[in-house]
């Protein structure tokens, strides 16, 4: 049985100045490393000496936590740009509050930056749900589908929603009705028994953080 283990990255700058993280070269916060280094710890106690590949979106804050995570676990991280999260357009660089007063179309209650349909911009030159499942659907196409290793993945939570959605091989029109959203530091776990069959046993699972 083949195992993804998903890690959204802990606290990083965005979640506390105020600012978009999309493609921000944000990195973790001094909590958020502490996080990062507690997940290391509850990964390894997890896995054991099963062994896995480890792969991470290039931005900071990713990148930052996947070294973390390898110091646990001495698994040479490998980065990809498929990984990122989604790019937002107009809205890198500017305030949460700048997004909320400028959005181009309807986005989810409680959101600022999440389109309620898969094909609408949220911002001007922003990547639509559609096209960041194309490049994940290239990261699956490439990495995860032709291997049987076991692997762990860093990423972001609009990147994460979008590949939990792939992998239990869910239509990309159903994201016009639903989300997989995680938290920060969240850990998730799937995995494909030997007749195929992909399964998602553990969505989000927050005990990896716990200080």
């Amino acid at each position: 049985m083949k195992k993804i283990i998903t890690v959204q990255h802990p606290q990083s700058e965005q979640h506390t100045n105020g600012m978009i993280g999309s493609l921000g070269d944000w990195d973790l916060t001094e909590y958020g490393i502490a996080q990062a280094h507690k997940i290391g710890q509850n990964l390894l106690r997890e896995i054991g000496d099963e062994p896995h590949v480890l792969y991470s979106s290039d931005l900071r804050r990713t990148k930052h936590t996947a070294e973390i995570l390898s110091s646990y676990l001495h698994i040479e991280p490998q980065f990809s740009p498929l990984l990122r999260e989604f790019d937002l357009g107009e809205a890198n660089g500017k305030t949460k509050q700048w997004a909320k007063e400028n959005n181009t179309c309807s986005v989810w209650p409680g959101t600022k930056d999440w389109a309620k349909t898969v094909d609408e911009r949220v911002f001007v030159n922003a990547e639509t749900k559609r096209e960041v499942a194309l490049r994940v659907a290239e990261f699956m196409e490439k990495v995860v589908t032709p291997t049987k290793e076991n692997i762990i993945i860093v990423s972001h939570d609009g990147t994460l929603s979008i590949f939990f959605a792939l992998w239990l091989g869910m239509d990309i029109e159903m994201l016009n009705r639903c989300n997989l959203s995680g938290k920060s530091g969240g850990v998730s776990i799937l995995c494909e028994d030997a007749a195929g069959h992909r399964i998602i046993s553990r969505l989000n699972d927050m005990s990896f953080i716990q200080l």
